[in-house]
């Protein structure tokens, strides 16, 4: 391997018991669009803009999301799925009349409602219908005289056929279309030719723990081989529709034990968001994460309370259906990213943002990890201002003493200075062999920021009287 710039994450220092944070990250997901080059997303563009360029596909369901909650910048890479989304069959409501059809190949997981607002036939019925089981509805439209309606923004095609009676109801479900395992791999390959810096992947799309291994392998090979400091967020598979909730947290229990990464974080939280173009829809909350990591600083939690939150007019409750407080607490201590609520605040909150790490390391949080790869990020390019420097053998403690100054005055203007960490140091090695083996050999430790994760009061009564 050619001579660079390395780097030995020791961890443990915290002796635990158990470049600059632009949030800009890449997505890679399902989409019809094919290109060679990512496709770049700004945070000016506008939904349909958007939709334009990445087509109506869950990974633009997710870059909206995203930009909506503070992502300025997305680079996006649009993967051809290998495996379609399908409908199912449809069921009619007692004494409809009519029937409908639906067909077509669905661009994202949808629970659809069709029901007659007025009686007739075709030019005379009318119709409504929605993609989210009832939550938000698309405008009343006339049964066309050919019978047929292109529900477009869902790759759906409604046929009509016969006399429909008011209030009578059509439902059916359909999957979204998905990536294989190598899907996913094939993208992460492309990684390492994007020359922009940035933070973290997100896979758009429900993942298994086979996923996540795999990926914990590509996630090393870009920081060892390509010297690319990044984690990695993903989605949890979903809970099964003959599934309990206990069932499915114990599921997601064992899925954790198969896999041990500081660099790796997984979100099974999900719910009813309405997006930033009306729609709502059922969505995994890494989409939010992703946004807020734009927002916040490196050093800072996006569960903080004071910031950031989902409003109750975006999202109106959390999924899977029947998830309470014991669940996300089994599911935060194993390792996940949950949201929650908290009694006497409007909203909901990210419970702790969960690394997949190994058990008492120092990387428990993406705060830490998003710290710790901004100071490898801007050492790296300092350090690598003096690769092939002279070294005065006469005085090598002091000369290498003023190039380790120099790697480190970054973190310290742009780092310290700024409140992302407390403090840091670098430590120069005496008695370097700098003549033979040409290396220098360098240890730098950061005391980062501490966090409030809880508050403990003690609350009593006072007698102003009492001696």
């Amino acid at each position: 391997m050619l001579r660079d710039v390395r780097y030995n994450i020791t961890d443990g220092q915290l002796q635990l018991s158990g470049q600059q944070g632009t949030g800009l990250h890449v997505k890679i997901g399902a989409s019809p669009v094919a290109s060679a080059v990512p496709i770049i997303i700004t945070g000016t563009m506008s939904a349909a803009k958007m939709k334009e360029k990445l087509g109506l596909s869950p990974l633009t369901d997710a870059v909206m999301d995203s930009v909506e909650c503070g992502a300025g910048k997305v680079i996006c890479i649009p993967i051809a799925a290998s495996t379609a989304g399908t409908v199912s069959a449809v069921s009619a409501s007692e004494g409809a009349g009519g029937n409908v059809e639906i067909t077509g190949t669905p661009n994202n997981m949808f629970k659809i409602i069709v029901k007659i607002t007025g009686k007739g036939g075709l030019n005379t019925g009318v119709f409504r219908y929605s993609l989210n089981d009832g939550y938000s509805w698309s405008d009343d439209t006339t049964i066309p005289t050919g019978g047929k309606y292109e529900a477009e923004e869902a790759g759906l095609t409604l046929t009509f056929t016969g006399d429909f009676e008011v209030n009578a109801s059509y439902t059916c479900s359909t999957t979204a279309p998905s990536l294989t395992n190598a899907d996913v791999l094939e993208a992460i390959g492309k990684l390492k030719d994007i020359s922009t810096a940035f933070e973290f992947v997100h896979i758009v799309g429900p993942s298994t723990a086979d996923l996540w291994a795999a990926v914990s392998v590509k996630q090393k090979e870009l920081l060892e081989r390509y010297r690319k400091p990044v984690f990695f967020l993903m989605e949890a598979s979903e809970k099964g529709k003959d599934e309990s909730m206990s069932e499915y947290v114990s599921r997601l229990e064992n899925d954790r034990k198969k896999v041990s990464n500081y660099d790796l974080q997984v979100v099974p939280a999900r719910g009813y968001y309405t997006g930033m173009d009306g729609v709502t829809r059922d969505i995994n909350l890494a989409n939010v994460a992703s946004g807020w990591y734009a927002r916040a600083s490196v050093q800072e939690s996006i569960g903080r309370t004071a910031v950031y939150n989902i409003p109750e007019d975006k999202m109106d409750c959390l999924l899977p259906e029947g998830i309470d407080e014991e669940h996300i607490e089994e599911l935060d201590l194993a390792g996940y990213l949950t949201f929650r609520q908290y009694d006497g605040l409007a909203g909901y909150y990210v419970t702790n943002a969960r690394m997949m790490c190994p058990e008492d390391s120092d990387y428990r949080y993406a705060e830490d990890v998003r710290v710790r790869n901004k100071v490898m990020r801007l050492t790296r390019k300092s350090a690598l201002m003096r690769l092939q420097e002279d070294v005065d053998l006469k005085d090598v403690d002091g000369d290498l003493a003023a190039k380790a100054e120099f790697i480190i005055a970054d973190v310290e203007s742009q780092m310290v200075d700024k409140g992302e960490v407390s403090s840091v140091r670098i430590t120069v090695p005496a008695g370097q062999d700098i003549l033979h083996n040409e290396t220098l050999e360098l240890s730098i430790r950061y005391l980062p920021k501490g966090k409030i994760r809880e508050i403990a009061i003690d609350m009593g009564m006072e007698n102003p009287y009492a001696s």
